[in-house]
């Protein structure tokens, strides 16, 4: 691992909006045989071909290449190809293309936040009973944000690739200094804001926490376990307006709170980076992070601890955000093939390799529960909050308006840091944007 942070959600875009571009006048999402290449896609040497755009770079490139050698070692009739395709921060784009083309691969990895968008294309394989069926990851195993994550009017649209939640990470030395506890379960967000102020030692550089200010999604998700746990939703039930117009103001309040007396470091460039640096560097007393966050960590050699994200009911609520193997027809066997390879690749042996390897959590409670990730669980600071925090998690809707929500509450989360509105004002323009987004017709 390198020493640098990956940028926070663009790391694995835990929680990152996808582009939120349509994929064209295409239908509405059903399983078909209507795929790009004629015949069963059985080669002359027998094997079925399979074609993966795992969109992984260094090591988690290296760890998905060793899983599909093992696949394709334990499969002979099967050949998985990892080679092609583009790295995930760009996936959304590049398979739009190919669908487009009609030149498309059988697997890809795509963040969760564009399966809405994906989705629509009738290449993309209905999974449901193909997921819920018996096999190696009973479905209710799956813990339930990531089957939400995956799920689309009520059908399974995709595999789960990877799951993380969001928590805050703490440095221990920096608490000690200021001569504060660490945080337990059940804090609330006011003594989140206070140990923030007490943090803060401008005459050394150190900021209580930080949050990013570009108004993206990186600035965004960490707004939403506020809203859910004021009893707020991103969608109203009738679709046709956001659901947290009453909770919005309070928990940009919040924001603004933190960034009286700058106690915050607001991070001005995408991805986060900057904001995670002072973290490393040890000049930030708190940041809300994921598991991807460990190894650099550990690396920078910080001394730190995890604590559950604070909340104002005295509730567990947190945020994750899955990503997903997506799978395309590319004809029956192909497809065949493709779903096998997905299904064995969430069993819990893979499961549990590919996590470690991507610094991730597992997908299902099968998987924890597995003696070597327990071993790997207890070896690593942190990473048992992580997990556990899981059983709270929710996931952002699978809507394809939600890159125009998470804009038009980015924009407002900025007006709070740079001290540029009241919250009643920003949730107001917020609600005026986000609310016609969801009545574009799609």
């Amino acid at each position: 691992m390198p020493s640098l942070p990956h940028p926070a959600p663009g790391r694995r875009a835990v929680l990152r909006a996808g582009a939120g571009c349509a994929l064209g006048a295409v239908a509405a999402p059903v399983l078909t045989a209507c795929g790009s290449s004629g015949g069963d896609g059985t080669g002359p040497d027998g094997k079925v071909g399979v074609e993966l755009w795992h969109g992984q770079t260094d090591t988690l490139k290296q760890s998905i290449e060793a899983l599909v050698a093992e696949f394709n070692r334990t499969h002979p009739t099967i050949h998985v190809d990892p080679g092609g395709g583009a790295t995930a921060d760009v996936m959304l784009q590049k398979v739009t293309a190919a669908l487009a083309s009609g030149s498309y691969p059988d697997i890809a990895y795509v963040f969760g936040s564009d399966i809405a968008s994906i989705a629509r294309s009738p290449r993309v394989l209905d999974l449901t009973s193909a997921l819920r069926a018996p096999g190696p990851v009973p479905w209710n195993a799956y813990w339930p944000s990531l089957r939400e994550a995956v799920t689309i009017n009520g059908k399974v649209r995709a595999a789960p690739a990877l799951v993380d939640s969001l928590a805050v990470i703490c440095n221990t030395r920096l608490f000690r200094r200021a001569g504060l506890a660490l945080p337990q379960p059940g804090w609330s967000w006011a003594e989140f804001i206070d140990t923030a102020h007490r943090l803060t030692d401008h005459s050394r550089g150190v900021f209580g926490t930080g949050w990013p200010g570009v108004g993206d999604e990186d600035t965004t998700w960490r707004l939403w376990p506020m809203v859910w746990d004021l009893g707020g939703e991103i969608i109203a039930p009738d679709g046709r307006s956001i659901g947290f117009t009453e909770q919005g103001p309070r928990a940009l309040e919040t924001v603004a709170s933190l960034a009286t007396g700058n106690s915050v470091y607001v991070d001005p460039k995408p991805g986060s980076a900057q904001l995670y640096q002072v973290f490393l560097s040890g000049r930030m007393g708190m940041v809300l992070g994921g598991p991807w966050s460990l190894p650099d960590i550990v690396a920078a050699k910080v001394d730190y601890t995890v604590a559950p994200l604070p909340s104002f009911s005295g509730r567990p609520v947190t945020i994750s955000g899955p990503d997903t193997w997506t799978v395309f027809d590319n004809g029956s066997a192909r497809s065949r093939a493709a779903v096998e390879f997905v299904r064995w690749l969430n069993a819990p042996a893979q499961d549990v390799t590919w996590d470690i390897g991507a610094g991730s959590l597992p997908l299902s409670t099968q998987s924890a529960r597995l003696p070597r990730w327990l071993d790997h669980s207890a070896a690593t600071v942190g990473l048992p909050e992580f997990t556990k925090a899981l059983e709270s998690a929710r996931v952002r809707p699978v809507h394809p308006a939600y890159p125009a929500i998470s804009q038009a509450v980015g924009e407002a989360v900025v007006r709070m840091l740079l001290g540029r509105s009241s919250p009643e004002r920003a949730m107001r323009d917020c609600a005026e944007k986000a609310d016609a987004a969801l009545l574009i017709p799609r």
